[in-house]
């Protein structure tokens, strides 16, 4: 791996004489200039509505973003470009599956997911279960962030051993990589399970954390459905992605209905288009797919493996600095191959958000708070939670300088273990 920075402006900024340490790639991914240049050619020669006109500049464009759509496609082996469906981000993704696969659910079903997901895979879930009256249960984690087979409600009381037991089990929607504790969940493992268990099994996959840190092969998984974000992987906002398998989107019913995802409408109703323009009502985020499509290029480039292996070293180069710190409790498995480039601290005595904020004095962005995960930090019985997250464009002088950082939050607050 090369040194990466010199292609991403941001970092070349210095604020009040200090470099950028930006440690927050989990939130928000930083922008190559060829991701830069390709959102400015949109707005400075192909400006237009896509899938619409038929003068020149918007058939360009949509030449562009559909390129994009089978960019995306092979980056992640769908069997069809028309199952790559344009969403605004992963939470949206989501909420098209949720919306279309509650309509088929029972009173006697039960969805299950985990203690360690994001809320944009809680709360829908806890919003279909509540409104269709299903079941929805917790796989728990141990105390190193693993999943375990135990099967909980939302009162962590024990329901099952193994979610195998579970009766009429309709919907699996798991995390691939845990935002927080960083843990890489054994998706392919736990699908394999499931389809040897039953036919009738839908496996939706939050991949925010791992598509863009780590070969993701729909097929070989064998997922139903996967959602992920653009602006995590080197992308622009607006710009997310939903993978459905292409007979099962073309059974679900679309969230958000309108303009430009109809074959006709009369007074007395309407019908759908075809996948995939059957779930992108109204105006797409144009620039936000394109940008996305050049990402792609930008990261197949370097190749996954080798972001996945950088990012396993620079995991490998912090963790033990970090937990050897008298006072500071690292969250998250210890194995740099069972996790990805998340690392979540607490300094014993001492709020996130001061430690978040003393290490801006030195221009270092992490996170901090709950990061979308209140219930996993329930089960971590911590408030709250400081978060280190890397990508291509760090390396071990950004680890140096936050263990640095933590260290001079420690003398601030005179806590001397």
């Amino acid at each position: 791996m090369k040194n990466y920075k010199s292609d991403f402006p941001i970092l070349q900024r210095k604020i009040n004489g200090k470099p950028i340490v930006y440690l927050d790639s989990a939130a928000m991914s930083q922008k190559p200039r060829q991701v830069i240049d390709a959102v400015m050619h949109v707005y400075k020669h192909v400006n237009a509505n896509v899938g619409r006109g038929i003068y020149t500049i918007s058939e360009e464009a949509t030449g562009l973003f559909e390129k994009s759509r089978e960019k995306i496609a092979r980056f992640i082996n769908a069997k069809f470009p028309s199952e790559i469906i344009f969403t605004h981000n992963t939470t949206h993704a989501i909420n098209v599956v949720a919306y279309g696969l509650s309509q088929t659910l029972k009173k006697s079903d039960a969805i299950l997911i985990s203690e360690m997901e994001h809320h944009s895979n809680t709360v829908v879930w806890q919003r279909v279960a509540k409104e269709k009256g299903v079941r929805l249960l917790f796989l728990r984690i141990d105390d190193q962030g693993v999943l375990t087979n135990e099967v909980v409600d939302e009162n962590n009381k024990t329901i099952y051993k193994h979610f195998k037991e579970i009766p009429n089990l309709k919907i699996v929607s798991l995390a691939h990589v845990s935002n927080v504790l960083g843990t890489i969940n054994p998706i392919e493992k736990i699908i394999k399970a499931l389809r040897a268990q039953s036919s009738e099994v839908s496996i939706v996959i939050d991949g925010a954390q791992s598509v863009p840190h780590m070969l993701t092969d729909v097929q070989k998984l064998d997922c139903d459905f996967l959602a992920f974000s653009g602006y995590k992987m080197l992308g622009p906002t607006g710009a997310g992605v939903l993978y459905g398998k292409k007979n099962l989107l073309e059974k679900l019913e679309p969230f958000v209905v309108g303009s430009h995802m109809i074959s006709s409408v009369t007074k007395k109703g309407a019908i759908w288009t075809d996948v995939p323009g059957k779930f992108e009502a109204g105006t797409a985020a144009v620039e936000g797919v394109i940008g996305l499509g050049a990402a792609v290029d930008y990261i197949n480039a370097i190749g996954m493996e080798n972001i996945r292996e950088y990012e396993r070293q620079l995991v490998a180069y912090a963790l033990p600095r970090i937990t050897k710190i008298a006072g500071v409790k690292v969250y998250g498995p210890r194995d740099p191959d069972l996790h990805g480039g998340v690392i979540s601290f607490n300094i014993q005595g001492v709020h996130s958000h001061d430690v978040a904020q003393i290490l801006n004095e030195d221009n270092i962005c992490i996170r901090s708070g709950h990061h979308c995960a209140m219930p996993l930090h329930l089960r971590l019985e911590a408030e709250a939670s400081a978060r280190a997250s890397f990508y291509i464009y760090n390396d071990e002088s950004d680890v140096d300088k936050l263990i640095e950082g933590i260290k001079k939050v420690k003398k601030i607050f005179k806590i001397f273990l």
